[in-house]
C-alpha cells in the first residue's frame, strides 16, 4: 500500500481577522481567514470591493498586524518578501536600471555583481533597450515591468502583487498576464496576487481563493487544472468557461 507524502506548506494563515478602528466601533475587514500555500504555488485572491483582499496581502507582508490569528511561514524564519503595488511607485529621477538596482544598493551588494543581476532582470522582464529611460518615458505596462523586476532584485522567497495590472488598458493587461506567467515559471517563486478579474485569475493561478463581502471570509478555494504554459486559446474552452461561472457565482 503506497502512502502519499505531502510537502509541508510554505505559508499558513490561521484564523486571521482584522478590524480597523473607527468612531463607530471598528471596521471589520477580515473574519477568521485560514488557508495554506505550497512552495512555488501561484495563488490569486478574488472578491468584491471592500472584501479585505488588500488587507490580507498587507498582513502577509507584515505591513499590518492582524487583530486575531497567526501568519506562519513554515520553517522559513524571516522570509524575504517582494511586493508589487497597483501603481509602480518608481523614483522619477532614476532610470530603469537605477530603479531596479535600488534594493541591491540598500543591501550594499558588490557593484559589479549587482549590475550583472540587474542586466539579467532587465532581460527577464523584456526591457532591453530601455535601461537608461526615465519613468516618464515608459508606458504603463513597461513601468510595471520595472516594478516587478525591482521586487525580484533581492531574490524574495515570496512575491505579493496587489492588482498590479488594474490601471492598464485591456490589451496591455492581457499581454502582462502572459509575461507574468512566463516570469513566474522562470523563477518559480511562491506568489499571491490580488485581482478583480476572473479571467486574469484563471489564466495565471494554480488556485483561486474567493472572499465574501466584508468582513472577508474564504467562500471558495478553487484549483485551476489548466496545463502550463497557459495560452490565450484556453480562455475560450468549455472548462475555462465553467470555472469562470463558478467564480462569478461565488463572488455574487
Amino acid at each position: 500500500m503506497s502512502t502519499t507524502i505531502l510537502n509541508p506548506p510554505f505559508l499558513t494563515l490561521n484564523e486571521i481577522s482584522a478590524t480597523y478602528p473607527d468612531e463607530s466601533g471598528g471596521l471589520h475587514a477580515l473574519d477568521r481567514v485560514s488557508f495554506s500555500v505550497q512552495p512555488s504555488e501561484f495563488v490569486c485572491v478574488l472578491g468584491p470591493s471592500g472584501s479585505g483582499k488588500s488587507t490580507l496581502l498587507r498582513i502577509i507582508a507584515g505591513l499590518l498586524s492582524p487583530t486575531q490569528g497567526v501568519v506562519d511561514f513554515c520553517n522559513q524564519g524571516s522570509p524575504r518578501i517582494g511586493f508589487v503595488f497597483q501603481t509602480p511607485n518608481l523614483m522619477p529621477w532614476r532610470s530603469v536600471r537605477q530603479n531596479i538596482s535600488l534594493p541591491l544598493e540598500i543591501e550594499h551588494h558588490e557593484p559589479d555583481a549587482a549590475q550583472r543581476k540587474v542586466d539579467d532582470l532587465i532581460e527577464l522582464v523584456g526591457l532591453q533597450g530601455f535601461e537608461n529611460s526615465l519613468p516618464r518615458d515608459l508606458s504603463g505596462g513597461m513601468a510595471q515591468r520595472v516594478s516587478l523586476a525591482r521586487a525580484l532584485a533581492h531574490d524574495p522567497d515570496i512575491l505579493l502583487l496587489d492588482e498590479p495590472f488594474g490601471q492598464l488598458d485591456a490589451l496591455t493587461r492581457e499581454r502582462m498576464w502572459t509575461e507574468l506567467s512566463r516570469i513566474w515559471q522562470a523563477r518559480q517563486k511562491t506568489l499571491i496576487m490580488v485581482t478583480h478579474s476572473i479571467s486574469e485569475a484563471l489564466f495565471m493561478a494554480d488556485r483561486v481563493l474567493v472572499l465574501t463581502a466584508r468582513p472577508g471570509k474564504i467562500k471558495l478555494d478553487l484549483e485551476v487544472p489548466l496545463p502550463r504554459p497557459r495560452v490565450d486559446e484556453m480562455r475560450y474552452t468549455p472548462v475555462f468557461g465553467e470555472m469562470s461561472r463558478t467564480l462569478k457565482n461565488a463572488i455574487e
